[in-house]
């Protein structure tokens, strides 16, 4: 019986590491694309910044435009941004969440983004605008210019009242924080503040559905390197602490291990013991 408990608890180390090593070769990818996806959000804050900062010069003209008419939100865009995979923690669910609070009550629509994002909508039958954008890790700044002309010529036509975009804001490696930003009706605070003045030349009204769309894909990419980054951060955490479950598991079981033998050398140490006084 001791020999099966000692060949048992072999088995039970030998899974243990091996899964121990999928996870620190997980950790390390996640890692790299951490390193990846902070580049890509320094790269990309600096585009939608500058024309915010222009739309907000130009807007002051007290132009009265459906980009700045502001609405009661009860037929929202939501733009869902969540990740590809899983065994990021609570990376998704926080999000979906989030966005359930947000929808709560609204004849609301959504625009998946990423894989766990399309099937998580997909299987509770939500009006999805489109099932295009599958993978976050492949949207392009082109990708996010598409998807903005596509919220943009909605919001103008009227088929919904205002676009959310819902994410995880990546604060460091150990806090991400899942969020929601208004893109359209303009916020007041964009609209009021230009602390540039712009020169153009031609009517504001017809610059801004121009510069507009652009502007929304804009902060769109920017979202879209912040969830990749958090969702890369989160898996690292995630896979950091399978790392540390993993060896407490395996030192456990090597103790356990090191008892049975222990108990079986003993047991046949007293077997020879009273042969020999027996005889």
């Amino acid at each position: 019986m001791a020999g099966a408990s000692m060949n048992d608890i072999k088995s039970r180390i030998k899974s243990v590491t091996g899964t121990m090593q999928i996870t620190k070769a997980m950790e390390l990818v996640a890692t790299s694309k951490l390193r990846r996806a902070r580049e890509k959000i320094e790269s990309s804050r600096p585009f939608h910044q500058i024309i915010g900062e222009a739309i907000g010069g130009i807007s002051v003209s007290g132009e009265d435009l459906v980009w700045t008419k502001k609405s009661e939100a009860k037929h929202p865009l939501y733009i869902v941004i969540a990740g590809d995979r899983g065994l990021a923690g609570g990376y998704n669910a926080n999000i979906f969440r989030l966005t359930q609070m947000l929808t709560a009550g609204k004849e609301a629509k959504i625009l998946p983004l990423g894989k766990k994002s399309l099937d998580h909508y997909s299987h509770r039958n939500a009006d999805i605008l489109s099932k295009k954008f599958g993978y976050v890790s492949e949207i392009s700044v082109g990708d996010a210019l598409d998807i903005a002309e596509m919220a943009c010529a909605g919001f103008e036509n009227g088929e919904f009242d205002a676009v959310f975009v819902v994410y995880t804001r990546f604060a460091s490696m150990i806090t991400q924080t899942p969020v929601y930003e208004q893109l359209l009706p303009l916020e007041s605070e964009l609209t009021e503040s230009g602390s540039i003045e712009p020169v153009y030349c031609g009517n504001p009204e017809e610059i801004l559905n121009r510069i507009i769309p652009q502007y929304v894909g804009g902060v769109l990419y920017s979202t879209v390197c912040e969830s990749l980054a958090s969702e890369s951060a989160a898996r690292r955490t995630a896979m950091n602490a399978a790392n540390k479950n993993a060896s407490e598991i395996i030192d456990t079981l090597v103790l356990k291990y090191n008892r049975a033998r222990q108990a079986v050398i003993t047991q046949e140490i007293t077997e020879i013991v009273s042969g020999s006084e027996a005889l």
